[in-house]
């Protein structure tokens, strides 16, 4: 191939351009075309084609289905609940762990899991693997991009990682997995109401907790997409360090967690030690709100007015504070300090609904916390420098 005319050598020179000119010998001896890599470079992916050659399929669907003995139609949806892009059936972009993952969803199947129970177990898994593979992604970037790297070294380099630590990450998942069965049946419940419905009960009585970080937006307009990146990361950490049980972690979205938990003075406990545990970390502070009621685990995530509640709850409580609903309030009564904050309209919700501020019992609801302390203390410093400093100019008469 002339990559030169193609324009694949345009704008560069000297051992950067042979670099690149090397790259591209490799990867069309090894069967890529010129409109595939004339993409990539257009789209700055080159470097990373080697792994995608590297982690390629070469079997059609047809082909999975046939070896898997599935019929064609679940395994495409399959692809499609993973998060994948439609393709033909004819198309190779299948591999040989698709075969395994064929035969495992054929186990289901004849295990009599409903189809849709197996595509929304696919779709959970999808999410998933998306936000593993991107992490991983940057994690190899982080670790294996060095100064003044060429296209054709970080590109072979790349595709020897991959193909050397990828299978490494199979036990981790499978044990990940099993780690999690394992703790959900620890904490389910099957009663003679769940044998005698034939299923779990579809709605469960837990407390709702969300928190984010006050002003986190804001900071887009003054920190680094990197810099912001690192908070929102130091707070999941947080976020999982406090969730201890009977406290889950739901998720964390950038600046913000969600809870649960069956008994509210567990996760009134954990909220304020987020809020503590975020203070001290020098991040921007956490606020939280907290609400009960029944609620829906569906597919990982939780659904159901108490959600909906805690979510306003939040919205409405000042920074480096837990506010919690009455009926939070009264469950966990006995183990912190309460102030009431107020009637808040809140929306959804008809009526103004009476808010109450947690804190811990050695802090007192009638003491200032210690935030509001040192506020306090600058203002005093600000006031007494405003006093004892000199106005200049002529003197007042």
């Amino acid at each position: 191939m002339d990559f030169a005319a193609a324009g694949l050598l345009d704008g560069l020179e000297g051992p950067e351009r042979q670099a690149r000119q090397e790259l591209l010998e490799r990867l069309a001896a090894d069967g890529v075309g010129l409109d595939e890599l004339r993409d990539a470079v257009a789209e700055d992916r080159l470097v990373l084609l080697p792994v995608e050659r590297e982690l390629g399929g070469t079997l059609s669907g047809e082909e999975v289905a046939r070896r898997a003995g599935v019929d064609i139609d679940p395994l495409m949806q399959m692809r499609r609940a993973l998060g994948f892009p439609a393709v033909k059936p004819d198309e190779p972009v299948w591999s040989e762990e698709d075969v395994t993952a064929a035969k495992s969803l054929k186990r289901f199947l004849d295990a009599g899991m409903p189809e849709e129970a197996v595509m929304e177990v696919t779709r959970v898994l999808g999410e998933g693997m998306s936000r593993l593979s991107t992490t991983i992604t940057g994690a190899f970037a982080d670790t294996y991009l060095e100064p003044g790297d060429n296209e054709r070294d970080v590109a072979l380099r790349y595709a020897a990682m991959a193909k050397q630590l990828l299978p490494s990450m199979a036990p981790v998942l499978n044990a990940a997995l099993e780690a999690y069965v394992r703790e959900s049946a620890r904490r389910g419940i099957i009663g003679r109401g769940e044998l005698e419905r034939g299923h779990l009960a579809n709605e469960e009585q837990v407390v709702v907790c969300f928190a984010d970080l006050v002003g986190f937006t804001s900071l887009g307009g003054r920190l680094e997409v990197e810099e912001l990146g690192s908070v929102a990361r130091q707070l999941a950490e947080l976020a999982g360090d406090v969730a201890t049980p009977p406290v889950r972690l739901v998720k964390t979205i950038g600046d913000a967690a969600m809870f649960v938990s069956p008994e509210a003075s567990a996760l009134v406990a954990a909220a304020l030690s987020l809020v503590e545990a975020v203070e001290s970390a020098d991040l921007p502070a956490l606020r939280a709100g907290l609400a009960s009621g029944p609620v829906i685990n569906r597919a990982g995530d939780w659904y159901g007015n108490a959600v909906n509640l805690a979510s306003r709850v939040t919205g409405v409580a000042r920074p480096a504070s837990v506010l919690c609903t009455e009926d939070v309030r009264d469950a966990a009564l006995d183990g912190f300090a309460w102030s009431s904050a107020g009637r808040f309209r809140l929306k959804g919700v008809d009526e103004r609904q009476p808010l109450y501020r947690a804190r811990r019992l050695e802090e007192g609801p009638d003491q200032p916390s210690a935030d509001r302390e040192r506020r306090a203390s600058k203002s005093r410093d600000r006031r007494s420098r405003r006093a004892t400093k000199p106005t200049g100019g002529r003197p007042r008469r």
